[in-house]
């Protein structure tokens, strides 16, 4: 089976997928960030196209980064500053060719991730 990464956005504190939310992709290697990839969530939360595909899949570290902020002040959430949660930094590990489906569920004053399938 061939590695690659897929994400979901959840916007929890309105019940919805989190459409328009900007999502940066980096390996880390020895601390240093090689940026991969931007993209953003469709209406389902979900980006287009893998967020690592399989002809680029390789066991390592890696950085997701959310951008929440522009997401919560795009949808209307009202405004804070500085807002409690602006960037999002979720560093994980991929240790075998595998599908890694890294969600995120979001409301404007806490997260959680986890490993799904």
């Amino acid at each position: 089976m061939a590695g690659y990464l897929t994400t979901h956005v959840l916007d929890t504190a309105k019940g919805c997928p989190a459409q328009g939310l900007k999502i940066e992709l980096f390996r880390v290697t020895d601390e240093a960030r090689t940026h991969l990839r931007t993209l953003v969530t469709n209406a389902d939360g979900r980006t287009d196209e893998q967020i690592l595909p399989e002809a680029e899949f390789q066991t390592g570290t890696y950085e997701l980064v959310f951008h929440a902020g522009a997401y919560l002040d795009a949808t209307g959430t009202p405004e804070e500053t500085p807002r409690f949660l602006d960037v999002i930094p979720l560093r994980f590990g991929m240790s075998e060719a595998a599908h890694y489906h890294v969600p995120l569920l979001l409301s404007p004053f806490g997260y959680s991730t986890y490993r799904g399938s």
